[in-house]
């Protein structure tokens, strides 16, 4: 598996060239002022951010980005969209896979899986068969859960300290709830877990150290995952692979930069966001209970979380 991933990396750094980027890729005065995104739609690539003028706070969506998706029905309050996007070298070409859930009409749990001799051990072959998705949650510190884990109303662990964590918490009712930079009480908490760094704060808030590069590093690139909240109560799920390749090369851990997924983020309408645990560990399933298909984005990595979303009974 290295090897054949290996492989495929050099001959995409050889072979494949950069796509287009409008002039809006120009240097400017942030520090991550010459990166640019752009979408394909409409058969051409269209701008979507640039560091250069990258805002401090999404206020919305960005309209036509979003009136580009084609959303497809897995089961009530579960659809997919997908979409293919451009930012600098190395990482090129990108493929956006966009998971929006309504809590409200789907029942949320999360799964702690670990072996005996406490390893990570959750994978979406581990995703239950009543369910229809699955996602790995989180951060994680060596083997354990990073930061607080709430499970049924009951903390299995205590918050992690640090500004640019996030914690999301979703009651009984499907109401879901944001902590940044601590963490909520446990009780009346079905699936609550606290993940780091955070994406977008406060209403499309974009933290200022992911427009200053103070304290993090606004250009290491990587495959991503990462979890938000529209202002309308649903949640969104996206995660990133490489594209320049096709399927084959799909597991490569090169993606955007973490300024480049809060613009993604705040571009499909997300008020809040958090970064989940990307690269190798980044693994996703939908399930449609009607069809008896399943879609599936596996990891390399074992992780010791799962976020679970089963029909209602």
């Amino acid at each position: 598996m290295r090897g054949s991933l290996a492989l495929a990396l050099a001959l995409a750094l050889v072979f494949v060239p950069a796509p287009p980027l409008h002039a809006g890729a120009s240097a400017g005065g942030r520090t991550h002022g010459s990166a640019a995104l752009e979408v394909w739609r409409d058969g051409a690539w269209r701008p979507l951010w640039r560091g250069d003028q990258a805002p401090e706070r999404w206020s919305g969506a960005d309209p036509d980005f979003v009136r580009s998706l084609v959303w497809t029905p897995v089961a009530a309050g579960l659809e997919w969209s997908s979409a293919r996007l451009a930012c600098a070298a190395p990482a090129w070409r990108q493929k956006l896979i966009i998971v929006r859930l309504d809590p409200r009409k789907l029942r949320l749990s999360l799964e702690l899986d670990l072996t005996r001799d406490q390893q990570p051990a959750w994978t979406i072959d581990r995703v239950p068969g009543d369910a229809v998705f699955g996602v790995n949650a989180g951060q994680f510190a060596r083997a354990l859960p990073w930061g607080w884990v709430a499970m049924d109303g009951v903390e299995r662990f205590h918050a992690g300290l640090g500004p640019l964590s996030s914690a999301i918490a979703i009651d009984h009712q499907g109401i879901v709830s944001w902590t940044h930079g601590g963490a909520p009480a446990a009780s009346g908490v079905v699936a609550g877990f606290q993940s780091y760094p955070t994406l977008l704060a406060g209403d499309g808030v974009v933290p200022a150290p992911l427009r200053s590069g103070l304290g993090v590093n606004v250009k290491h690139r990587d495959a991503r995952l990462a979890l938000g909240s529209t202002r309308d109560g649903r949640l969104l799920i996206v995660m990133t692979r490489f594209d320049a390749l096709g399927a084959i090369a799909s597991g490569i851990p090169l993606g955007p930069t973490t300024p480049e997924m809060a613009a993604i983020m705040g571009a499909l309408g997300a008020s809040d966001a958090v970064m989940l645990d990307g690269g190798i560990s980044a693994q996703l399933a939908m399930r449609d209970p009607k069809r008896g298909a399943t879609l599936r984005w596996p990891g390399i990595r074992k992780v010791p979380l799962g976020l679970i979303a089963r029909s209602p009974d």
